[in-house]
């Protein structure tokens, strides 16, 4: 498997990261458990998912999920900026961005939709991308100031989404409909059903008897879109909802398990621990403390999101 990327290792409790950076390198196969926007710019390289290794262009934008994972091949000279989301944030102060049709579509639905494990790629205008590509840098630097600029972050990160969302193609890069098919309806009614009650104790002949599936057909179907199954999804999907009330609440661990559905506090911190990488205690130890240290102490990672 993959080694994944953490947020509360990256981010240093803010809601965004982003970075330009100059490959000439491999970079293995990764996943995160945040989402990422990376914009590519001249050079050359390939891009490696699970629908394997195909060659980057200039102008290409590849949003990536939370659990997804790629990698790069072959660099020569390859410039990628890239502008990564918090989870926590996009169910917190970003949670907006759902709101805005365009926005949903790029961050939310294509990468689902893409059928390619929660990876979707576009194309935008040349032009485009070198514009985004400069406005990352910039964010950049206001991440990196001395003192805490969150407006200016904020509108430098609400530029970076309207530059590629105003220069993308009319139709993402999923030209053949029967290999990159639009999301099955039972597969987001189970999501759009988990998603709404986290913390019921599901089990996965009730997600099918919902949607008129037999259970193991539901399980496929979900594999192809998602690349998890149902229980898997909702797994990551408590885990999240844990991560935010251990950064956002005084509630013990134990009752922060109970409250999203696992109540054995025992299997709470193996489960966590396996999703997040840390034992819920250490998450909420380590998401305080860079809560508090100084903005120029704050650990931002090396290379493109912390790679």
């Amino acid at each position: 498997m993959p080694a994944t990327l953490h947020e509360h290792e990256l981010f240093a409790g803010r809601p965004v990261l982003g970075g330009v950076h100059h490959v000439d390198l491999d970079i293995d196969p990764h996943a995160h458990d945040f989402l990422e926007i990376a914009v590519i710019g001249t050079g050359h390289g390939r891009h490696l998912t699970s629908q394997g290794a195909r060659p980057l262009r200039h102008g290409q934008v590849i949003v990536l999920r939370p659990g997804a994972w790629h990698g790069f091949r072959d660099c020569a000279g390859l410039t990628v900026a890239n502008c990564c989301l918090s989870a926590q944030a996009l169910r917190g102060e970003l949670a907006a961005l759902y709101d805005l049709p365009m926005l949903r579509r790029m961050l939310w639905t294509d990468p689902v939709a893409s059928g390619t494990h929660g990876v979707a790629v576009t194309t935008v205008d040349p032009a485009a991308a070198d514009e985004a590509i400069t406005e990352i840098g910039r964010l950049e630097r206001d991440l990196g100031a001395g003192q805490s600029r969150p407006g200016r972050v904020l509108g430098r990160l609400i530029t970076v989404l309207g530059v590629l969302a105003d220069g993308r193609d009319p139709e993402p890069e999923t030209l053949d409909p029967a290999v990159h098919p639009a999301v099955h309806p039972a597969v987001a009614a189970t999501i759009a059903r988990l998603e709404a009650a986290p913390a019921h104790p599901w089990r996965l002949d009730d997600l099918a008897r919902a949607v008129n599936l037999d259970p193991a057909y539901l399980g496929r179907l979900f594999v192809r879109y998602v690349g998890l199954t149902p229980l898997g999804f909702l797994a990551r999907l408590r885990a999240e909802r844990a991560a935010t009330l251990l950064a956002h609440s005084t509630l013990p661990a134990a009752r922060v398990g109970a409250a999203v559905g696992w109540d054995d506090p025992t299997y709470f911190a193996r489960r966590f621990r396996t999703l997040v990488g840390l034992t819920p205690t250490e998450y909420r130890r380590r998401i305080r403390s860079a809560a508090h240290a100084p903005l120029g102490a704050a650990k931002t990672g090396e290379g493109i999101g912390g790679w």
